[in-house]
């Protein structure tokens, strides 16, 4: 049995397993599904009993590769805000491995084997940046799961496949060698060191400007983070099936961008550093920006994925503001954000794929009375679109309360307004989906179809999640317990 630093490193590499697999069984579908669910669900079991208990006792696992400059180690260390994220990478890989079953077969996709491969690749890349013990390794992993994904939104290889992974690629890779590497190169200038430090690895080591404009080259560096103006990819990408827009969306890649600017924040500068110098105070008006156009954009898309991508843009804002605003309260509630909204933005895009699938439907104004034929996938879409709105019970309540606290903390009242309004607009572009579903009357020849699900396994992970919402509602305390750990100095 290993212990909690070796079981670090193998679960960075377990699912490379399931690539394995799938090239070996990629003429036996059954066998080669099999294979990647048991190796996703063993990798969330060792995460949850081999590094989880360590963690919740105060320690930091830690297992280093190789020293590659003085300084410079890749190496992995687990920390409270890492172990979160990975239980949400490796836990909702299993959802998404069922639901891809469902989906990919009932909508007759060509390249699954490849699509299952791409799909391990980028979950190694997730546990990669969520365990990373510097920013050297982050790095390594972060642009592992660009390139591991860029098959999965060009799956299709249409015209507008292939531009959509050009766009996807040019400001994802264009912005983290233009930004975030400098960031990299000149921190380790100032520190001769890119280690995520408690309290701060700049802490002392930086004043004035520099900070403001060394966060900006971080913030802007992470495109997966999505701010506002280098968002596009994000849409783009939506041309992709919808298990991939699952993974960018709640599993791996704009979690990875949060995950990483939050990380950032909190082990590289650290919140008293930020606080102090005002540095971050941009970056509050940049998010906030971001947070209220993407969902003023979100209200007026009919096509429910691009509807779903912008949503998923002013989301993610939720978090970097919490990130901005620098105090326990804000950091914890950007923490809890990245689980909450994982459970409510998966649930969502299960639902829009089940309705391609099931129902042939990719418009919002295609969907009168879909309630009555397709109930179980409808009251899921419910379930998970009052998570992302805040509202109880359920998961994302709790971490717009904390976020919402921190801003006020702060003496940022235009913050928490901007945490109001967005909740609002939120209502705005997901309740019409539900209004129609339920309340209108479906086209005279829908009206006595009856009960016509999409596949089983299109409207089993839907349900699961959006259980999962409810689930999180009620055990919240225990994230924000092991949260507690992240601003501890």
């Amino acid at each position: 049995m290993p212990d909690a630093s070796q079981a670090t490193a193998l679960a960075v590499l377990w699912p490379l397993l399931g690539l394995v697999l799938n090239a070996l069984f990629r003429k036996r579908e059954n066998l080669r599904e099999t294979g990647t669910i048991l190796v996703s669900s063993s990798l969330f079991l060792g995460v949850v009993t081999l590094i989880l208990p360590a963690v919740l006792r105060g320690g930091r696992p830690r297992f280093e590769i190789a020293e590659m400059l003085p300084g410079l180690p890749l190496a992995f260390e687990v920390e409270p805000l890492g172990m979160v994220f990975a239980l949400i990478a490796s836990g909702l890989w299993i959802v998404t491995t069922l639901y891809s079953i469902g989906y990919m077969r009932g909508h007759h996709e060509k390249n699954q084997t490849r699509f299952y491969m791409c799909f391990a690749m980028a979950i190694t890349g997730a546990l990669g940046v969520a365990f990373a013990a510097n920013m050297l390794t982050l790095f390594v992993f972060y642009e592992f799961i660009t390139i591991s994904t860029y098959p999965l939104v060009t799956h299709h290889g249409t015209e507008e496949a292939k531009k959509a992974g050009r766009v996807y690629l040019g400001v994802l890779m264009g912005t983290s060698i233009a930004f975030l590497l400098l960031a990299m190169v000149w921190t380790y200038h100032i520190a001769g060191s890119t280690d995520f430090v408690p309290g701060g690895l700049l802490a002392g080591k930086v004043e004035g400007p520099l900070v403001a404009v060394l966060l900006a080259l971080y913030v802007f560096g992470t495109a997966k983070a999505a701010v506002m103006p280098f968002h596009r990819w994000l849409p783009a990408a939506m041309v992709a099936p919808t298990p991939v827009s699952a993974l960018l969306h709640a599993v791996a890649v704009v979690k990875a961008g949060v995950f990483t600017v939050t990380k950032v924040v909190v082990y590289v500068f650290g919140i008293d550093l930020l606080t102090e110098t005002g540095a971050s105070v941009w970056l509050m008006w940049a998010a906030g920006f971001t947070v209220i156009a993407a969902s003023i954009v979100a209200i007026r898309k009919d096509n429910l994925k691009a509807r779903l991508a912008y949503s998923t843009i002013s989301q993610l804002s939720y978090i970097v503001l919490g990130a901005a605003i620098a105090n326990t309260l804000s950091i914890t509630g950007a923490g809890m954000h990245i689980a909450m909204h994982a459970f409510g933005k998966i649930t969502l895009f299960f639902v829009a794929g089940a309705l391609m699938v099931g129902a042939h439907k990719t418009e919002v104004s295609q969907l009168n009375g879909i309630g009555r034929r397709m109930p179980f996938t409808m009251l899921a879409y419910l379930v998970g679109s009052l998570s992302v709105i805040g509202l109880p019970p359920l998961g994302g309540s709790w971490s717009k309360w904390y976020l919402a606290l921190g801003a006020a903390e702060a003496g940022q009242l235009v913050m928490v307004g901007v945490y109001m309004v967005s909740s609002l607009l939120s209502i705005g572009y997901l309740m019409p989906v539900v209004g129609r579903a339920f309340l209108l009357d479906p086209p005279p020849e829908e009206a006595a179809g009856g009960i016509r699900e999409a596949p089983f396994f299109c409207v089993l992970p839907p349900v699961l999640t959006a259980i999962g919402c409810v689930v999180l509602f009620f055990y919240a305390d225990s994230i924000y317990q092991l949260l507690q750990g992240i601003t501890a100095p």
